[in-house]
């Protein structure tokens, strides 16, 4: 099952050095029964975007702990692939989210990696500090955090993973 991950630009540095991905408390997302009952219309390629969607708003939150130095206002999201007994559907949490056992992903099953372009950044940064209010149902807050998510994420084969963190 393709299961899209939230991360940081210091995540895919962990990544290239030990050639593990490990989904933080070991959660991700994916087209999941519950997301594919909450949509009522759409085809798999909707679905899908809507969990890659969830991962991006996940990566928003992960950047707001402030951890990430090198690109503190940008969203990464890893799309892997595990094995269907790796996955829990976890729907109390949200429609599209799972638990993945073990949480730790090997390079070779990443599919994708998507970063935030640099014009992104300024409604990344203010999504970042409206991520909680937008969680609590602030309609403000819900409306910048939308901004951000509407931004493009460039997409990158794994084989680029050295060249990203050597370059970007």
């Amino acid at each position: 099952m393709r299961v899209y991950i939230p991360a940081t630009f210091c995540t895919l540095r962990g990544l290239n050095e030990s050639g593990v991905i490990t989904a933080r408390s070991g959660y991700g997302f994916a087209v999941t029964p519950a997301l594919r009952e909450y949509y009522t219309e759409g085809d798999d390629e909707e679905i899908a975007h809507a969990a890659f969607q969830d991962a991006a708003e996940a990566s928003i939150r992960l950047l707001a702990v402030g951890d990430e130095e090198q690109f503190p206002y940008r969203r990464v999201v890893v799309s892997v692939d595990v094995d269907d007994k790796n996955i829990t559907f976890v729907p109390e949490n949200g429609e599209s989210v799972v638990k993945l056992t073990p949480a730790h992903i090997n390079l070779v099953d990443v599919a994708a990696i998507h970063i935030d372009v640099e014009s992104s950044e300024p409604d990344t940064k203010a999504a970042i500090e409206v991520i909680d209010a937008s969680d609590l149902g602030d309609e403000d807050a819900e409306l910048t955090v939308g901004d951000a998510q509407d931004n493009f994420m460039a997409w990158y084969d794994p084989e680029e993973l050295p060249f990203l963190v050597e370059l970007l």
